[in-house]
């Protein structure tokens, strides 16, 4: 905003003009920064540098500016922090974009008109921050920095400042993830890249520009997207640069460290899966996974998406964990063309969130790692459901040997107890609520079993883990060596989750009043008047908390006071009907048209008849990251004319 290097710049010249006398041969830095106090020139930059942090101490962003091209749906609540001088930092400069070939025919935004943005996600050590959406183009006007903390967590002593050579063993990458966000507010993975940073600590001044080519997602993981200008530099600067030598020979040996881990670990899979075979021929239709592919295209380790992962102050119990993972959106991974092959894409946890929405594995992934955090014995299985189609859920086994099954996409419980086929037939056996059909291998972090049973189907299953004849273990030392914390750059950390930035009452308003327009143009086209009944409208509130409250935790109160209530507020003669629906996006249009789909709700928002009152109730649950439950109930009441 204030061209701040150029004003440096001047009065640093001007004083050593001035201050260069004779007897004034060396001018410290405590000179310099006296002369730019002086010049006030400090304090002004002290006032403009807002950094700022996501109440959540976790997010930390540059304050944002207002832009002339979109509504920013969600503005953040900030807070000023200040920047410690003790503390090495890395202030990352991203200066646009360029060769983002597929805007190339975009058109230039109207002001005031609502366009697809691009937006950049990024995480380092524990810190999330996010750019301020630019409109997307061939040349994404990308102008935003951001001052990553280096000496964080256990590294270095609180008093000492951390040096290039301890820098250069901190082979944490920094994950950027870049999402775009349509004009409906739908968002899609565009690329996912790990930029080396250290490359700044042999560069010449402290400072390095870096074009880094950002590579397409999925089945366009060899395709680039485009290129991003970054520009890095050390806050305080180094006293002693690395040379380049010493950065690429780190490089190169930590790159080797790395392939020779994975490949003794494919050597070991591949004997493992050998031994699997012979145990029984059929095992090679079995739904063993033991590599998946994330969204860059590379093949790791399932262990490797897993880990635990506490949500600090965002979730209080594993049940609100599992509903907070079945609201972030389902979509199955893209797929160019038909053929209805599933594009196997299991996506890093930055990805997932940043997008708000994934498959069946992403969930799964991350609810096992919540219930590891929560200090739950948590796997997740694969396996298959109705008609064969492959699934993923996640079970958790109880000290006392209750086995249960969280299905990650609906936050439902199911308790599993096997069929034994065994028994004689007038023996009872319990019927499965559950829709998993068979079930081929589990893991966790630090554990993997492929199922050796005679059958994998689900309901005669044993979870017996101990057992080798049923569950065959791969070595845990084998799955450390490739798996944090044991192995070294190749799987990225864990970011940690972010606080909701949604505004659960401005939007439940919002949403409610859209649905009101959208209600009476729909009678106003029917013919019918639309008279809105507040009292009503308010008295829905109690049951929507309910609904949510039962999905949360599973028991369900104070039904007793809405139906008395409704009673109440419903004369004698008259007649009351209710629609609750239940969504997790919060786009008021899209839901008015799943609700006319249903002839109950139909039949409610067109009703006819005589002193006809309609009620509408919009309440929004909102969670961490930007996931929300939204409950909606369409409501009437009419006098009954027979």
């Amino acid at each position: 905003q204030m061209d701040v290097h150029g004003r440096i710049r001047e009065v640093l010249a001007e004083t050593i003009r001035e201050e260069l006398a004779p007897e004034h041969q060396q001018l410290s830095t405590q000179d310099l920064i006296k002369a730019l106090r002086q010049r006030g020139i400090i304090d002004e930059v002290m006032k403009e540098l807002k950094f700022v942090t996501d109440v959540n101490e976790k997010e930390r962003t540059s304050a944002p500016k207002p832009s002339t091209h979109f509504v920013d749906r969600e503005p953040p609540v900030l807070k000023k922090t200040n920047i410690d001088p003790t503390r090495r930092y890395l202030y990352l400069q991203v200066l646009g974009g360029k060769a983002f070939l597929e805007h190339l025919q975009e058109p230039e935004p109207l002001p005031g008109q609502i366009c697809s943005t691009f937006t950049l996600c990024l995480h380092f050590r524990n810190q999330r921050f996010r750019s301020k959406p630019v409109p997307c183009a061939c040349e994404p006007d990308f102008h935003d920095g951001f001052l990553l903390e280096v000496h964080k967590d256990s590294l270095g002593d609180g008093s000492k400042m951390v040096d290039a050579t301890t820098m250069l063993s901190i082979c944490d990458p920094v994950h950027m993830v870049l999402i775009k966000t349509d004009t409906f507010g739908e968002t899609t993975l565009v690329a996912s890249y790990f930029l080396e940073w250290r490359s700044v600590l042999a560069a010449e001044n402290g400072i390095t520009n870096v074009a880094i080519e950002l590579l397409g997602v999925g089945t366009e993981s060899k395709v680039s997207v485009g290129v991003l200008n970054i520009r890095m530099e050390m806050y305080p600067q180094l006293n002693k640069m690395l040379s380049p030598e010493i950065t690429s020979t780190q490089f190169t040996l930590e790159r080797q460290k790395t392939a020779e881990k994975e490949r003794l670990f494919l050597v070991y899979a591949k004997q493992w899966w050998r031994e699997y075979l012979q145990i029984r021929p059929t095992h090679n239709t079995r739904l063993v996974k033991i590599f998946a592919q994330d969204e860059n295209g590379v093949n790791r380790p399932v262990c490797s998406f897993v880990r635990p992962l506490r949500a600090g102050r965002l979730l209080d119990t594993p049940r609100q964990a599992a509903r907070f993972v079945s609201v972030l959106g389902y979509e199955r991974a893209p797929i160019i063309g038909g053929g209805g092959g599933k594009q196997e894409q299991w996506c890093t946890l930055l990805a997932f969130l940043c997008r708000n929405k994934g498959d069946c594995e992403d969930h799964s992934n991350l609810l096992c790692s919540l219930l590891l955090g929560f200090g739950l014995e948590a796997y997740v299985c694969v396996g298959t459901k109705a008609k064969g189609v492959p699934h993923t859920w996640v079970m958790t086994c109880g000290t006392d040997g209750t086995i249960t099954f969280w299905e990650s996409l609906t936050g439902h419980r199911y308790i599993h107890r096997p069929v034994n086929p065994d028994d004689p037939p007038l023996v009872e056996q319990p019927k499965p609520l559950y829709p998993y059909r068979t079930v081929g291998c589990i893991f966790n972090h630090q554990k993997f079993f492929g199922n050796c049973q005679p059958s994998d189907a689900v309901d005669v299953c044993v979870f017996d883990l101990h057992d080798e004849s049923k569950w065959k273990p791969m070595s845990g030392e084998a799955i450390k060596s490739v798996c944090p914390p044991g192995a070294t750059s190749s799987v990225p950390p864990f970011p940690p989750l972010c606080a909701s930035t949604i505004d659960a009452a401005v939007t439940s308003n919002e949403i409610e009043l859209q649905l009101r327009i959208l209600v009476s143009e729909h009678r106003k086209d029917l013919g019918l008047s639309t008279v809105w009944d507040d009292q009503l409208s308010y008295l829905l509130s109690p049951a929507l908390a309910a609904y949510e409250l039962e999905r949360t935790t599973g028991v369900s109160a104070g039904n007793e006071e809405f139906q008395d209530a409704i009673r109440r507020a419903v004369p004698d003669g008259h007649t009351f009907k209710g629609f609750p629906i239940h969504f997790v996006h919060r786009n008021a249009r899209r839901a008015f048209a799943t609700c006319l789909r249903s002839p109950f709700c139909e039949e409610i928002i067109c009703c006819r008849g005589d002193q006809v009152r309609l009620a509408v109730r919009v309440r929004v649950f909102t969670y961490p990251e930007s996931a929300c439950a939204v409950w909606i109930m369409f409501a009437c009441k009419y006098r009954s004319v027979l």
